[in-house]
């Protein structure tokens, strides 16, 4: 989230989480199992979130028990369980009041806090979440225990691929990038092992009952037509809380950043401060440019973790290099490869060529996409459309290939 990460004990637990932003009001995001803090903000779309949301808060947020970068379970943990954490997480940020954002499995846990301690949530915003994970005979549209287990295996089967983002996200699976980084996400938040059973405690939430309970100013959002979570969850829940406001947005996908992620913004903050100021994002033009290491997963598993370690660090050492080199700027590393953008095309060509004939001596053989387009740029990062278009270039690419698209050309 743009701050150092830290710990905080729960019980003997430790719990990893962060704290980005000085607005006047705290907003705590109760997190998904299935997550990691650092790599997290990795996906530009999350990051530029998370950075609007800053603009009028004060955001925090952890690491689950059992995932990313706080400790193993002791035990499978209870909803109850984990509302400590909450509390730790907020006292250690010398917060005394928060607004609580739950999402996906974060929401059932942010709905239990939210009505045993309302006197630390000053309000409860639930997106795309849920109050039953399984089908019951009042509670029709869930998957049966039946489907569940056959998603759970099946999810499983290609853990560490993106599997879960690319359900969360339908409108960004064909995206190279986007899934590259899905996948690194399954890795570090969990093993595949660890996430069986984390699929299994979610399957057994039902907090139907904490519903009535809840008395802090609640806003309920859900995607009409939200193809991994029914939009009859947020219907739901929000007849069943007094008072709740409900917002159907327009959209498909599950994961707040994507899609029309202002509409979701806009509510949130028009809810916590009465208005909402959209912020007109810095567009420049620029070349865009992707490089990837062709072959990373056979060649780290070849290697062991040490010195693949290594030897991405002497690649990315290589690249920064020659993109400075070129006159231009290295806005990230995407794990095993780069992202840069440049003023013309014919530099961000001599960086592109220039990386290819460097890591070559490493033993590294790469492949580059490069685009031309209007860049939004969100603080160090950049998104937009050009980005997405540079990415995709890339992935159409051969080994050993600078693959540009036709407006490079042109």
């Amino acid at each position: 989230m743009g701050s150092a990460t830290r710990y905080t004990r729960s019980g003997d637990l430790h719990i990893a989480y962060q704290a980005a932003g000085d607005g006047g009001r705290d907003i705590l995001y109760v997190p998904t199992w299935v997550g990691q803090l650092e790599i997290l903000v990795e996906e530009p779309s999350i990051h530029a979130f998370i950075e609007r949301m800053c603009s009028f808060s004060r955001v925090l947020s952890f690491d689950r028990r059992g995932s990313g970068l706080s400790d193993p379970w002791q035990g499978a943990p209870t909803l109850e369980d984990q509302m400590d954490d909450i509390l730790a997480v907020m006292d250690a940020a010398g917060s005394e009041r928060a607004a609580l954002l739950g999402s996906l499995e974060g929401g059932p846990l942010a709905m239990l806090f939210a009505a045993t301690h309302p006197e630390r949530v000053s309000a409860l915003i639930l997106y795309a979440t849920f109050a039953r994970a399984t089908h019951h005979e009042d509670y029709s549209w869930p998957p049966t225990k039946a489907e569940r287990a056959e998603f759970t295996e099946a999810i499983l089967a290609q853990w560490g691929q993106g599997g879960i983002a690319s359900q969360l996200a339908p409108g960004r699976r064909d995206d190279p990038a986007f899934m590259e980084w899905a996948g690194r996400m399954e890795r570090y938040a969990a093993s595949p092992g660890t996430i069986r059973k984390i699929f299994e405690a979610i399957g057994e939430t039902d907090v139907r009952h904490v519903l009535p309970t809840i008395r802090v100013p609640t806003l309920v959002m859900h995607r009409r037509d939200d193809s991994m979570l029914m939009v009859e969850h947020g219907r739901y829940i929000a007849e069943h809380i007094p008072g709740a406001r409900y917002v159907e947005l327009e959209g498909t996908d599950s994961l707040f950043s994507v899609g029309d992620s202002e509409a979701i913004l806009g509510e949130i903050e028009e809810f916590l401060t009465g208005a909402r100021h959209a912020r007109e994002p810095d567009r420049v033009l620029a070349t865009v440019l992707f490089t990837d290491i062709v072959g990373s997963t056979e060649r780290a598993a070849e290697l062991g973790d040490s010195r693949w370690r290594a030897l991405l660090e002497r690649h990315d050492s290589l690249a920064r290099r020659e993109v400075e080199r070129h006159r231009g700027r290295t806005v990230k590393s995407t794990g095993d490869g780069i992202l840069a953008t440049f003023d013309g095309p014919a530099r961000a060509i001599g960086a592109a060529t220039s990386i290819e004939d460097a890591v070559r001596r490493l033993g590294i053989q790469i492949r580059a996409g490069l685009h031309t387009g209007e860049c939004e740029m969100i603080g160090d990062d950049v998104g937009g459309l050009a980005v997405h278009i540079g990415a995709r270039v890339m992935g159409a690419a051969a080994p050993g290939e600078v693959l540009v698209s036709s407006t490079v050309k042109d």
